[in-house]
């Protein structure tokens, strides 16, 4: 069982237009409606490669319920820690030059009690668990040390993924960290430097080894993505893909990559596992993570070498 904690859901609303501008009526050509946050589409992502997922993490009583439907269709279990208000709503307009313009919203406050009631469930659910995955933003009300709270309800021999950035991150490696996914941004954010090559990439992911991570699946687009220990280092370049959407895609592909180490795959296969995943998900534009055959299409036609 992997649990998945999910810290700030969000519904994403994305409308296509002809056109876009301020002050003027638009008519909408087609509009897609994603249940969404980083621990729930890894879950997904989890789910469709056959491992067990659960979500735990924050949920909101006006609109939440959307999110249960969600999982259940999927086959998920979970329990949230529910809070007054709305869940977020974050709107993508893109028009016919597929110019994005995007809205994101707030999430309502979570209280310091249900803050407790979350590390609480975390402590008593976690040591049956292989496996503990952490992402995604902060409500109103927390504190980037929250994720240093939950490493540190995880018992030792429980696997802890994560997938953040800045603060967030530093705080999650002080308590030792098995596997995490930044991709080229939040690299270059957290670490203040500026990614100009892969061996600069690499330099970077090593420096976040350095810092306590066991490993470091390190995205880069549609250039592939980048493992290392620290020691031993593999690259896996992407097949050249249509994009249809970017939706979920490093979710896809921490999914995939955490799925692969539960079941004892080495380095280059977890790097392997997580660049189909995400390349998969990348030409799937309706759905939020991806569908099994394409991942093992893709995975059959990629290679992995050491660098």
């Amino acid at each position: 069982m992997i649990l998945t904690v999910s810290l700030s859901p969000c519904i994403d609303i994305n409308i296509e237009v002809d056109s876009l501008s301020v002050g003027m009526s638009h008519k909408i050509i087609s509009k897609r409606i994603f249940y969404t946050g980083k621990s729930i589409n890894v879950s997904i992502g989890l789910a469709r490669l056959g491992a067990r997922a659960f979500v735990t993490g924050f949920m909101y009583d006006d609109n939440g319920r959307l999110f249960e439907q969600e999982l259940h269709r999927e086959g998920i279990n979970y329990k949230f820690i529910w809070s007054h208000g709305r869940v977020r709503e974050n709107y993508k307009f893109v028009d016919h030059k597929s110019m994005l313009t995007e809205f994101d919203d707030i999430s309502p406050e979570i209280t310091a009690e249900k803050q407790d009631d979350l590390i609480k469930f975390i402590t008593e659910f976690a040591p049956g668990c292989e496996a503990v995955f952490v992402a995604g933003g902060l409500a109103k009300g927390m504190t980037a040390d929250f994720y240093g709270r939950i490493l540190s309800a995880v018992p030792a021999n429980v696997k802890k993924i994560v997938d953040s950035e800045g603060d967030r991150l530093r705080h999650a490696l002080a308590c030792g960290v098995d596997l995490i996914k930044p991709n080229v941004e939040e690299l270059q954010r957290t670490l203040g430097i500026t990614v100009k090559n892969r061996h600069t990439a690499l330099e970077g992911a090593k420096t976040l080894v350095s810092m306590g991570a066991k490993k470091v699946l390190l995205s880069l687009g549609k250039e592939g993505a980048i493992i290392t220990d620290g020691n031993k280092s593999y690259y896996c370049k992407s097949n050249n893909v249509a994009m249809n959407s970017t939706v979920g895609a490093g979710d896809a592909m921490v999914a995939a990559a955490m799925s692969a180490m539960m079941s004892g795959a080495d380095d280059a296969e977890i790097l392997k596992c997580g660049v189909a995943a995400g390349t998969a998900a990348v030409i799937t534009p309706d759905t939020i993570s991806f569908r099994r055959e394409k991942y093992d299409e893709i995975f059959s036609t990629l290679s992995v070498k050491e660098i």
